[in-house]
């Protein structure tokens, strides 16, 4: 729920989906929940394609999701894929997670999030020009003939 016009960065429904997720991945979750706020301030949650998705500069940043066996996380970014891999066939960028010591470190996850951010900071400051070109070349007046 928004409120005057800012989203808040905690959705309840991401605490919903983290208490209906199998008790194995509940501390995954959560962890991974931790980090992603510990290191990209201004990041909000949202529930896209009924999983959890962290976005970022208004642009998705990262998802998590919870499976009967393992756990997903991702990066939205192409780019990413460059930085952070991928793991086997799962979906995300680091495999099949189970528990929270099948993550990357701390101190990783931590520069893995500070770039996709980077990232999507990029993309923001990117999309700014080419709407406002439009919105010029629209104002032209169109010769009549």
């Amino acid at each position: 729920v928004e409120h005057g016009g800012v989203k808040p960065a905690r959705d309840p429904r991401m605490d919903a989906y983290i208490d209906e997720a199998e008790p194995f991945a509940r501390p995954v979750l959560k962890h991974l929940r931790k980090r992603v706020h510990a290191a990209v301030p201004g990041v909000t949650e949202t529930i896209k394609w009924n999983m959890p998705f962290f976005e970022y500069g208004g642009s998705i940043l990262c998802f998590m999701a919870a499976f009967k066996a393992h756990c997903g996380f991702g990066f939205w970014h192409r780019e990413m894929k460059a930085v952070a891999g991928r793991a086997g066939k799962a979906m995300g960028n680091f495999g099949r997670i189970t528990k929270v010591a099948d993550l990357p470190s701390d101190a990783t996850m931590r520069r893995f999030l500070k770039t996709a951010a980077a990232l999507n900071d990029e993309k923001a400051k990117g999309k700014a020009r080419p709407k406002a070109a439009i919105r010029r070349g629209a104002r032209r007046a169109v010769p009549s003939g």
